[in-house]
């Protein structure tokens, strides 16, 4: 069985100049076309290792892209 991905809605999403790593970028992309996703779930999603979410993450929130509600990251 493979997994389907969720119909995009009509919109685009632009990368921040900001963000350099791909990583970062891809997380933003994903955390701006869903509610939000803890990081087990963008491990899963995303295919990364949990271990180097977090300091994606942390960049996210350093640049205000990211807010962390309890253990969902959302795009801000």
């Amino acid at each position: 069985m493979t997994a389907q991905m969720p119909a995009a809605p009509d919109r685009t999403f632009a990368v921040p100049d900001s963000l350099e790593s791909s990583q970062a970028k891809l997380v933003y992309l994903y955390l701006s076309a869903t509610p939000g996703a803890t990081v087990d779930e963008l491990h899963e999603r995303l295919d990364l290792d949990r271990l180097s979410l977090f300091p994606v993450l942390e960049t996210l929130r350093s640049h205000d892209l990211v807010v962390r509600d309890g253990e969902t990251y959302v795009a801000s």
